[in-house]
């Protein structure tokens, strides 16, 4: 199997191309009351869906998952340990325990918590007051706590997302995506198995007051084992959610749902969707040509490409014609072409997704022309170069 090569800028191709790319969208494989959603598969963060997924939202409570973070890299580098205590201040108090009327793990004013307590508090019951607990004891103040979030993040690769608080209330400023949501999640399943799995305890009792996950997807039994949910007036009903079945994980995160119900029923229709109506096929072997992009001015018109390994993408089970493949690269590729040089990318957009993207390399050197050769590429660059 070897597929043509687009050079996205390259006359009467990348023309071609171009047009395809501004095309209107094609219908979604999968419909949801969602404004915004998105979904990877966890093994190979392949995209199977994806709605909106770039729009700023309100994190809402779903902000917990950069707190949790930025906890478990400092214990993951030594900086903490399970056992450290974090004292609760009146302000941790007052915003996020008893009085607030938020979700609060109900902490005493003054007393001292061990912090697998607090994370327990927090990934199990939305804790507002652990998490203030936890940000001041990290960094002095919750507004240091979260200006070291939006930091983390940047260095995790999630651009849009700002942090104003640890517990995700209501601040100007603050924002996510639901596709940086989705990565996050993704990030604390890869790095953090050890902690990840308090997200998956249906319960959790401190000091005497027992308190059930807020996640309805657990009592599911749908594989679910994570991650989050949250509410604002701005951005309505969220969640962010994995689930594991028969050898396929999916992460997802949604937002701009009209009340818990739909929230729950909207993420267990998304997520069932996703682990059974896919089938991961490897479409190249590893060293397999994928397709040729054309060279200017070398000793040949054409070098050929492959990936740095088998490249295998998700097919969905049905709509199969949904599912399109492009080699697209800036070109033509100037010569001398040395073997191993990145050249493009496969992209694979399935609907209007694009589903994944897999860098594609020169499989051969390519070396300068001679004069006529030369002459004559620099004749058809001149020919159709205006087109570019």
């Amino acid at each position: 199997m070897q597929l043509r090569a687009f050079p996205p800028f390259a006359g009467f191709l990348g023309l071609a191309l171009l047009l395809l790319c501004l095309a209107p969208a094609q219908a979604q494989l999968f419909e949801t009351k969602a404004t915004q959603a998105f979904m990877i598969d966890a093994d190979t963060g392949t995209v199977l869906f994806s709605k909106d997924a770039d729009k700023p939202i309100p994190p809402a409570s779903m902000a917990k998952l950069m707190t949790m973070e930025v906890v478990f890299n400092a214990i993951k580098s030594g900086r903490l340990k399970l056992d450290d205590t974090f004292v609760v201040s009146e302000n941790a108090w007052r915003k996020g325990g008893a009085p607030s009327g938020t979700s609060t793990m109900f902490a005493k004013l003054k007393s001292a918590i061990r912090l697998e307590d607090l994370i327990q508090g927090v990934t199990v019951q939305a804790a507002n007051d652990g998490c203030i607990v936890i940000a001041e004891g990290m960094a002095g103040s919750e507004d240091n706590f979260a200006a070291q979030m939006t930091e983390r993040a940047r260095q995790l690769g999630l651009k849009t997302s700002i942090f104003v608080n640890s517990t995700g209330l209501p601040a100007d400023g603050q924002q996510t995506t639901v596709r940086e949501l989705a990565q996050l999640a993704l990030h604390l399943w890869r790095d953090y198995p050890d902690f990840y799995r308090y997200y998956g305890l249906k319960d959790f009792t401190w000091n005497k007051i027992s308190q059930r996950n807020r996640n309805p997807l657990l009592a599911m039994d749908i594989g679910a084992d994570g991650v989050a949910v949250g509410a604002s007036e701005a951005a309505g009903f969220g969640i962010v959610a994995s689930v594991s079945h028969d050898g396929t994980r999916v992460i997802a995160a949604m937002s701009g749902l009209a009340n818990d119900k739909e929230r729950a029923e909207e993420a267990r229709k998304l997520l069932d969707w996703g682990v059974r109506s896919f089938e991961k096929t490897e479409i190249f072997a590893k060293d397999e040509v994928v397709g040729e992009a054309q060279v200017f001015g070398g000793a040949k018109s054409g070098v050929t490409l492959k990936a740095k390994g088998p490249i295998a993408i998700f097919l969905p089970i049905t709509n199969r014609d949904k599912l399109t493949a492009r080699i697209v690269y800036t070109g033509p590729v100037a010569a001398p072409v040395e073997e191993g040089q990145p050249v493009g990318a496969l992209r694979v957009w399935i609907g209007d997704t694009l589903s994944q993207e897999t860098p594609l390399f020169a499989a051969e050197s390519i070396a300068v022309g001679t004069l006529p050769q030369r002459a004559l590429d620099a004749v058809k660059e001149l020919a159709i170069g205006w087109l570019r």
